[in-house]
């Protein structure tokens, strides 16, 4: 008799996510363990890495997240999906060298790469002088400058855009509310050779203790890398496989009735973006709502563990929250408690994080609006 194979519920996977991503509750845990743990914050929007962090560290202080910018214990560069990640900076080298080939055939595959007038080589060639060049932290223009002087106008979008993208740069802080400002600044940072399949299986094992259980078409989407790499690279890994999901050995799942508190996430944030399948964090209905067809990810609300709604700053100061569907008053009670904390964060770094995404808020499903 063939034995039926045991399956995930939907519930089950939520509040997995929820545990390892320290959203089930505040934890007075040190900024480098939380970040450990998180694994990779997204950090498209300088404030995200501070909402995300506040969001999972009891007595959260934003300095102590400046300090480790600052100090490169926590790197922000471009890694999986081609976007900015906050990750610790041991992450930051398994991740660079995984995603390497990927990054690399972003840029010099692409027929704006294949438009210029410069050959991979000459741009592989080039690195090597701006990774000298940025031992110092360089400003784009300077940066731009040393790429002219070595091989003229190439065209548009210039060398320095695939250059920044694969060379292994990492951002450098520039000051302002939340570390980095509108003017990038960047570094080099010296990263020891790894063997890449080693590096791939390295980085979806750090993948599953963040964001498992999840399927081959979760790490897809994680890393954008490919399912054949991805399923080569888990047979080197002791991993454990219910159904279609992985996981790491020995590592257990809340019950299902576990409470989530009401949470008030950062844009972008790395719970709504790491998986194919977004339905344990993001019912189906909204998806399309708070993640737009440009990719922006709007700020969002999160009750019962679930996307719920989407938040945004007054220009009074307060936060206003928009649910898509009716909550009763003890989640609004929980909710208002939330926001009055965010506020306070907010009023000490940019009252009016994210402003520029006003326009996404007009048509929302909005249920009913309350501003705190």
């Amino acid at each position: 008799m063939k034995i039926p194979v045991m399956t995930y519920t939907a519930r089950q996977l939520n509040r997995a996510t929820l545990d390892r991503q320290m959203l089930l509750g505040r934890e007075p845990v040190d900024l480098l363990t939380a970040v450990d743990r998180i694994v990779a914050i997204q950090a498209q929007e300088p404030a995200s890495p501070y909402l995300a962090l506040w969001n999972r560290i009891e007595g959260f202080d934003p300095a102590d997240l400046d300090e480790a910018f600052a100090s490169g214990v926590v790197r922000k560069a471009s890694l999986m999906r081609i976007t900015l990640h906050a990750v610790a900076a041991a992450d930051h080298e398994v991740f660079h060298h995984a995603m390497l080939p990927a990054l690399r055939a972003s840029r010099l595959y692409d027929k704006r790469f294949k438009s210029m007038n410069i050959t991979i080589e000459q741009a592989d060639a080039l690195l090597e002088h701006l990774l000298e060049f940025a031992a110092t932290p360089r400003q784009k223009a300077e940066i731009e400058e040393l790429l002219h002087s070595h091989v003229g106008d190439v065209g548009e979008p210039g060398v320095w855009w695939a250059l920044r993208t694969y060379g292994g740069l990492v951002h450098a802080p520039t000051g302002g509310p939340w570390a980095f400002g509108l003017r990038p600044s960047y570094r080099s940072v010296v990263t020891e050779p790894r063997e890449r399949m080693a590096a791939v299986a390295e980085m979806l094992r750090r993948y599953l203790t963040g964001f498992g259980p999840a399927t081959v078409l979760d790490m897809n989407q994680f890393s954008m890398l490919p399912r054949t790499t991805i399923r080569e690279a888990l047979e080197l890994l002791d991993v454990v496989r219910n159904g279609d999901h992985y996981d790491v050995p020995n590592r257990t799942i809340p019950d299902e009735e576990t409470p989530a508190p009401p949470r008030l996430m950062a844009m972008w944030d790395s719970t709504l973006l790491a998986y194919a399948d977004r339905s344990r964090i993001i019912p189906d209905e909204y998806r399309k709502v708070v993640i737009r067809n440009n990719g922006d990810t709007l700020p969002t609300l999160l009750v019962d563990g679930h996307v719920a709604g989407v938040w945004r700053p007054t220009e009074a100061g307060d936060v206003e929250v928009t649910a898509f569907h009716a909550l009763d008053e003890e989640q609004w009670a929980g909710i208002a408690l939330e926001a009055t904390a965010l506020r306070k964060l907010l009023g000490e770094r940019e009252p009016q994080v994210y402003r520029r995404y006003s326009r996404w808020w007009s048509g929302l499903p909005a249920h009913a609006v309350r501003t705190v």
